[in-house]
C-alpha cells in the first residue's frame, strides 16, 4: 500500500491528531514501513495453529450459580438510622 502526504494528513485528521506540516513527510515513511511489516505478516503460514487468547493457559474456576441472601441482614441493618420489621425506614417521597 502506498501512502502520500494527503493520506497521512487525512488519517491524522480522522484520529484527531494534530500533525504539523513539517512532520508529515517523516510520518509517511514511518507508516509505510509499518504497513510493509504488516503485509509481511500476511505471508506467514498459520494453517493448523490455534488462535491464542493468552500466552499462559488460563483456567477459570467456575462457582455454582446459587441465589443466596448473604445471611447478613442484621449486620446491614445495624447501619440503618431507623428500621422496622427487618427493613430500612425511609421518609415518604410520594404523597
Amino acid at each position: 500500500m502506498s501512502l502520500d502526504r494527503a493520506t497521512v494528513a487525512r488519517v491524522a485528521d480522522l484520529a484527531r491528531i494534530a500533525v504539523p506540516e513539517e512532520q508529515l513527510e517523516p510520518l509517511v515513511a514511518e507508516l509505510a514501513k509499518i504497513l510493509a511489516w504488516v503485509e509481511q505478516l500476511a505471508e506467514v503460514d498459520t494453517a493448523g495453529v490455534e488462535p491464542l487468547r493468552s500466552v499462559h493457559p488460563i483456567h477459570r474456576a467456575w462457582r455454582p450459580d446459587e441465589v443466596a441472601d448473604g445471611n447478613c441482614r442484621e449486620a446491614i441493618l445495624a447501619n440503618a438510622p431507623e428500621r422496622e420489621d427487618g427493613f430500612f425506614v425511609v421518609p415518604r417521597v410520594v404523597e
